[in-house]
């Protein structure tokens, strides 16, 4: 019996890394003027959000310490893992009675720049210093400070570069981050490569005619397609408790509509153009219908909310309802049409809701500042950002050459575990199945992420695309993947539909290491996000690819990981709580989300990963074994990350024993007694009505199956056919192959199938070959037949 008691020594993991805390301390305690140093691992030091390094130090009698100029020391010995993030200079160390350092007495230290912590040198330095501290919510950075170290991630990485782009008058993209993530080096890369900035937005004349956004078009041109429908709201529901003032809410409610044009714009056409149609600001009343209802009645009204179908040409794209359960306790719901706002613009939204009510409490309009531009500036903005497809030298016409070049080839479908046919036209119906990480894989995640230099977003990308591509997807694996589409700072405060949607590739070829996966996911994932500006309608148009009703374009498996950190909704003097809201709707065939749990104060809580799945395709216990599946390989990815991705084990122990040894029993299988005529003629007998074949609508029963094929049947035997006579079956898929094959049996004889599609000589050759002597075909084919087997007897199908 082993009993583990504990550590004796004093490891740490820090960022991924093991880091014995003793090396750091003997290195500390060498530098000059230093006579005691200890060091330990404290949550959030530094601004990581995480764990990091944190020395205390004692000095000699008379000599004054440098908490920076005792990093640059450790610095200079150590790898950037091991320095500590601070360096506290203290009098004297407190003790325990027993003598040793009492480290739960040890001063929390103060946040200090990274490894080197040198001051800006240069007005641009200083600026991106403040950048880095204002998107990451950090005490200022030093110019040595890493992006990421800090807690970056692509969607901050964005906004970083709109604020550089806004604040400096420059043009980085997101590669540029990745590949100097301090201040100092994108200094350096502005130096060495400085451009004049991109087009801004503001605001600008009006037309008589405003287009839509080119996201607007693609959600305007499916709802005339389809008609109106739920399938694209966003809705918003809280529970709400106290002295609700529903006259307050219905005017704040306007007081939204009025503030964001997107939110009471509605469609019209003018000569075949959709064009936006603004409500002007004091005509613009959503509606807000209050009603009571009993408990029994609450869910399935909530339902009825959330599906509420919108007339995108003669109503405002925003509605709510305010449902009163008992006195002082309500559901609000709040429903938005997708073509007027988006996931990112939930923030402002709500934050301006709550600002409108508080001051409609009060008596008083909300008085808040005017907003830079309006979804109509943007919409016409855009278009002149992008230029045209004409234009060799326009921004759109260079960022598709960089598409076509990038989904070349790209498969039109991938192949999903799914065990039903994928129908004509999707009915949009899904589930969820949620699963809870855990706060230990959400750290190892990240400590991977980190070690890796790449995010928690490409951690997951390519996790799935593992998943899916050992489960038969294929070693080209498309996902896609949502992007904020604010790219430009003077869109961060408005409501509007502004998500992009990119096609992610990851090559799983080869059988790499999922560290080499991860550097591949990395370099096709930077590139990708370099050229977001293209609108996913836009490229789909563009690329032209096979087109089908039954799948969406491009990809059929969405992934997103955000934060859990969300606007939202306050009332004063309310208790507010969200509720879980969804219309049960998916839009591709499965939909990854990966909701990052990190509190506020630092640490990883765990994340919550959600599979959408559509119910036309999947059920909800097979989705179940997909998801301990994707833990099972989140755990080995981060267990051993330089594994194989054939040696990344995605089936559970029950699953390899029912394969290996279940499945795979050296005993042979016993076959009915019987030969396959008279088996189905016993089964005919037993369920003369059940349906025995069904294809496109057409339901046949064993009993018409039965007599029919035996129809066929003699008229074969009066060709020649019989007892080991090849027939020669030249049809499409249908029920009436099946029922060919059936009286080719019954003959005694044997079937030889031909494709349709096959050229005469290639026909003439397999007919030669197998001498066969009579043929049966679709009627269509009669002609074809008899011109490529002149001798042969040919019949048609019934």
């Amino acid at each position: 019996v082993l009993v583990f008691v504990g550590r004796c020594d004093g490891q740490v993991k820090v960022r991924g890394f093991r880091v014995e805390v003793g090396e750091v301390e003997a290195v500390l305690a060498g530098l000059p003027g230093v006579r005691q140093a200890v060091v330990v691992a404290r949550e959030g030091v530094g601004g990581v959000g995480g764990v990091g390094l944190a020395g205390y130090v004692v000095g000699e009698v008379g000599v004054v310490l440098d908490g920076g100029v005792l990093r640059r020391g450790v610095a200079g010995v150590l790898p950037d893992y091991m320095v500590p993030s601070a360096c506290v200079v203290v009098d004297a160390l407190p003790l325990l009675p027993n003598g040793k350092v009492d480290r739960a007495r040890l001063p929390a230290p103060r946040y200090e720049p990274a490894a080197g912590g040198r001051a800006p040198r240069t007005p641009a330095e200083e600026i991106l210093c403040g950048l880095f501290a204002e998107v990451l919510g950090v005490a200022p950075a030093g110019i040595d400070d890493s992006f990421f170290d800090l807690g970056g991630q692509s969607l901050k990485a964005i906004r970083l570069v709109n604020r550089i782009r806004s604040a400096l008058a420059f043009d980085l993209d997101i590669r540029d981050v990745f590949a100097a993530p301090t201040p100092a080096g994108l200094a350096a890369a502005m130096t060495r490569h400085r451009s004049p900035s991109r087009l801004p937005l503001r605001q600008a004349p009006r037309p008589r005619s405003i287009p839509l956004s080119f996201a607007q078009s693609r959600l305007w041109f499916l709802n005339q397609l389809e008609g109106p429908s739920p399938v694209y709201n966003i809705p918003m529901v809280w529970r709400v408790s106290g002295g609700l003032s529903a006259g307050a809410l219905r005017a704040a409610l306007h007081d939204v509509a009025a503030r964001h044009e997107s939110l009471r714009t509605m469609i019209g056409e003018a000569d075949g153009t959709a064009r936006q149609l603004i409500a002007g600001a004091a005509a613009a009343h959503p509606e807000l219908e209050v009603r009571q209802v009993t408990r029994d009645e609450l869910a399935t009204a909530v339902g009825n909310a959330c599906h509420y179908a919108f007339d995108l040409s003669a109503e405002l794209p925003i509605r709510g309802w305010l449902f009163e359960v008992a006195d002082g306790e309500y559901v609000l719901a709040l429903v938005v049409h997708h073509i007027a706002t988006d996931e990112w613009s939930a923030r402002p939204l709500l934050g301006d809701l709550s600002a409108a009510y508080r001051a409609r409490q009060a008596g008083t309009p909300p008085a808040w500042p005017p907003l830079p531009v309006q979804y109509a500036d943007y919409a016409l903005w855009q278009r002149e950002l992008l230029g045209g497809a004409g234009d060799p030298d326009s921004e759109l016409s260079g960022q598709l050459d960089f598409w076509r070049t990038y989904l070349a080839g790209l498969p039109s479908e991938i192949a999903l575990p799914s065990l039903r046919s994928r129908p004509a036209v999707p009915s949009y119906q899904g589930g969820t199945v949620a699963v809870d990480l855990g706060a230990d894989l959400h750290s190892k995640l990240r400590a991977l992420a980190l070690a890796e230099g790449v995010t928690l977003f490409m951690v997951a990308q390519a996790a799935v695309a593992v998943l899916l591509s050992r489960l038969g997807a294929g070693m080209d694996v498309p996902i896609g993947a949502p992007v904020a589409g604010r790219t430009d700072e003077a869109l961060d405060e408005l409501v509007g539909f502004f998500v992009n949607t990119l096609v992610l590739r990851t090559d799983v070829s080869g059988n790499p290491p999922f560290t080499e996966l991860l550097a591949r996911v990395r370099q096709a994932d930077l590139a990708a996000f370099a050229h977001q500006d293209v609108p996913f309608e836009r490229l789909v148009e563009v690329l032209n690819p096979a087109r089908s009703a039954a799948r969406h374009p491009l990809f059929q498996v969405m992934l997103s990981v955000a934060d859990s950190i969300e606007a939202g909704l306050t009332l004063p003097g309310l208790d507010v709580r969200a509720e879980h809201a969804g219309t049960s709707t998916a839009k591709f065939d499965l939909t990854f989300t990966f909701t990052d749990c990190r509190p506020a104060g630092g640490g990883q809580a765990g994340i919550t990963a959600r599979i959408l799945y559509a119910s036309d395709l999947f059920t909800a216990g097979e989705i179940e074994v997909l998801a301990g599946r994707l833990l099972r390989v989140l755990g080995a990815v981060t267990t051993s990350p330089d594994a194989a991705v054939s040696d990344i084990e995605v089936l559970g122990p029950a699953e390899r024993e029912l394969i290996l040894h279940g499945w795979s029993g050296t005993a042979p299988p016993r076959a009915p007694a019987g030969t396959l005529p008279a088996l189905f003629a016993a089964q005919a007998a037993l369920t003369p009505a059940a349906v025995a074949v069904a294809s496109a609508g057409q339901d046949i029963t064993y009993a018409h199956l039965d007599a029919t094929s035996d129809e066929l049947a003699q008229s074969l035997k009066a060709c020649g056919a019989g007892p080991e006579t090849p027939v020669l079956v030249l049809m499409e898929r249908s029920a009436e192959l099946v029922l060919t094959l059936l009286a080719v049996v019954k003959t005694g004889g044997f079937y030889v199938p031909a494709d349709p599609a096959w050229p005469a000589a290639r026909v003439r050759f397999v007919a030669g070959d197998t001498r066969t002597g009579v043929i049966v075909c679709d009627g269509g084919l009669a002609g074809f037949a008899r011109q490529a087997c002149p001798t042969a007897r040919v019949l048609t199908a019934p």
